[in-house]
């Protein structure tokens, strides 16, 4: 049983930062890819960024690329996502996700609850 648990969510202003934790348990990631996404009400779940667990290769969707930063913890099973720079329209769930990478939802194969980031403008 794969279980992964986000934290860090929560309100912040215009220009500021946050960085989200995501707390993965139950088996080795060596062969996943892990990722996180975000959705607002009333609209599919986008794509934010991945990252490949044992190699670090990383990817960003162009509306974070330069403002946020993945990176991951081999040792302590933990995915981070660094969020600097923030704007009102980052302002949703955010998800982290593990399996076969990339943008699309349906390639990963287990999901976290989610954590709601709201960004004041």
């Amino acid at each position: 049983q794969v279980q992964l648990v986000e934290s860090g969510g929560g309100l912040v202003q215009a220009g500021g930062s946050l960085r989200l934790s995501c707390a993965a348990s139950g088996r080795t990631f060596s062969s996943y890819a892990m990722g996180w996404f975000r959705q607002t009400p009333g609209k599919e779940r986008e794509f934010v960024a991945a990252i490949s667990w044992i190699g670090g290769s990383t990817y960003y969707a162009d509306s974070v690329k330069g403002r946020f930063t993945i990176s991951r913890d081999i040792a302590e099973n933990t995915l981070y996502l660094q969020m600097n720079s923030l704007k009102p329209e980052d302002t949703a769930v955010y998800y982290c996700a593990a399996g076969d990478g990339g943008i699309l939802p349906g390639a990963y194969n287990y999901w976290g609850q989610g954590t709601q980031v709201t960004v004041s403008s």
